[in-house]
């Protein structure tokens, strides 16, 4: 792969896809330009400010970052990080995220969220409200309204159906909640969706709603509060934090006893992101370790042109191309499937739940080791937050975890191949690309269905990694050769 293509976002899709992307190139001119000082500044400044009281005393709840944070936040929204998606143009916003995910992960979080709360409006809200909420999301200029997601209270965010105790009653046409959110992105939204438990409704996942709550009620007053920021690893270029709900005003989507659908797949979208999010950061690290190989002379010669750096820059190269494959797959079949309704999933439907959980398993791991090995290659000079390698170490780990760990995507995965029979879709999509692997592994998977749990739970990750390499190798194929 040429430099040029390595060290530019732009140059790697264009290069992979086979296309011009000028939006794209608009944008990275302005990242180049202005953005990358902007984000390193940031980063640099650490956890914002919350302002919670205005001097008179009343509740603003003001995340405090800098005038130019809000500046580069709107860069992406208007070049069309969500309104895209809704333009006939689906698979575009992933592409704006990723170029943003190479300059800074973080900033990406904003874009998945919103992205992921315009999509269960657009399909679950009553029209009234779906017209009061989604058109100020899809707007092209700065007055864009952002949108978050937030499910996970105190007790963690793995077992939804134990852990939200957020609860949710009727009041008149609309509802009110109540509860805690724990770890919400994106803190200030002026619209979010929140899982909370009907008043009366059973346990587990099947009493869980999914409701929209703006951010300020009819009076104009604050409808949600935050309680503090989170002091985090990395992604300081998103405001995360606890949020309190106290009979704040909501919106149902969709049916009642529905909303463990409709939480998936705002999971299910926003994990495509990470994808492409984990697939630009490798991008990022690798660019980051040859522009130092190629300026560092050891020994003599140019590190880049030592035998053993050679080969293991050539393999991250090579590891890249099936990171994106599998990553771009996600996306292509979300934009096919994404506005189907829930239950009735079509067989289509469901080879997606399972690409996208091969695919947020394997390219977010590959983020964090991509992105440890070129702190190893810039030595010591990797390890000083004044040149930026580390804090590609620490973006790594948070999208390693961001929604849903690799044991979480594991035993997803298996669940959508034991009741769907998603692997035989999955072998039978990957066929023409990599015949003679799918047979035996099919062999391997209906073999290992037939274990009993826990000895499924126990064995899952080998079987598992091994589906994701395959799928990872037979899609360079059908998208490189």
């Amino acid at each position: 792969m040429r430099a040029d293509v390595l060290l530019s976002p732009t140059n790697f899709l264009e290069h992979g896809l086979k296309t011009e992307l000028p939006y794209l190139r608009e944008l990275e001119t302005f990242w180049e330009a202005e953005g990358r000082a902007i984000s390193t500044a940031v980063d640099q400044a650490g956890t914002p400010w919350l302002k919670q009281f205005d001097r008179f005393g009343q509740r603003i709840d003001h995340i405090d970052y800098p005038p130019d944070y809000w500046r580069l936040l709107r860069q992406g929204y208007t070049a069309g990080a969500i309104w895209r998606g809704y333009e006939n143009k689906f698979a575009e916003s992933f592409l704006i995220g990723y170029l943003t995910s190479y300059y800074d992960p973080g900033l990406y979080c904003p874009y998945t969220v919103s992205f992921s709360t315009a999509a269960v409006i657009d399909k679950y809200a009553a029209p009234d409200i779906r017209e009061r909420f989604l058109p100020p999301m899809l707007r092209h200029d700065d007055t864009v309204w952002q949108g978050a997601t937030w499910m996970t209270e105190a007790r963690g965010g793995s077992d939804l159906g134990a852990t939200v105790e957020t609860v949710a009653r009727p009041n008149g046409e609309a509802w009110t909640l109540t509860g805690d959110k724990y770890f919400c992105s994106n803190a200030g939204a002026e619209v979010a969706v929140v899982a909370a438990r009907s008043e009366g409704a059973p346990a587990g996942v099947r009493g869980l709603g999914l409701f929209v709550v703006p951010r300020l009620r009819a009076d104009g007053s604050l409808n949600y509060h935050v309680r503090r920021l989170k002091d985090k690893i990395a992604t300081r270029s998103v405001p995360t934090n606890e949020i309190e709900l106290r009979d704040s005003e909501a919106y149902l989507l969709g049916e009642p006893g529905q909303g463990i659908y409709h939480i998936m797949e705002v999971l299910n979208l926003s994990r495509v992101c990470n994808n492409m999010g984990s697939v630009a950061l490798m991008q990022r690290a690798l660019a980051e370790a040859l522009i130092f190989a190629q300026g560092r002379t050891i020994f003599g010669k140019q590190l880049a042109d030592q035998p053993l750096m050679r080969k293991q820059i050539e393999d991250r190269i090579e590891a890249l191309r099936i990171a994106f494959c599998l990553a771009w797959e996600s996306a292509c079949m979300a934009a096919e499937v994404w506005r189907e309704p829930a239950p009735q999933y079509s067989n289509r439907f469901h080879l997606f739940r399972l690409i996208t959980h091969l695919a947020k398993y394997w390219t977010a791991e590959q983020a964090v080791q991509t992105a440890k090995w070129a702190m190893e290659v810039n030595g010591g000079m990797g390890t000083l937050a004044e040149f930026g390698v580390e804090r590609l170490l620490r973006e790594a780990m948070i999208l390693n975890i961001w929604e849903g760990p690799p044991h979480r995507q594991i035993l997803d995965g298996i669940e959508v191949m034991e009741r769907k029979g998603a692997h035989k879709l999955l072998f039978d999509h990957l066929a023409p690309y990599d015949e003679d692997e799918c047979e035996p592994l099919q062999s391997r998977v209906d073999l290992f269905l037939t274990l009993g749990q826990e000895e499924k739970e126990t064995f899952a990750e080998e079987l598992f990694r091994d589906v994701a390499a395959l799928a990872g190798k037979a899609l360079k194929q059908k998208y490189v050769g």
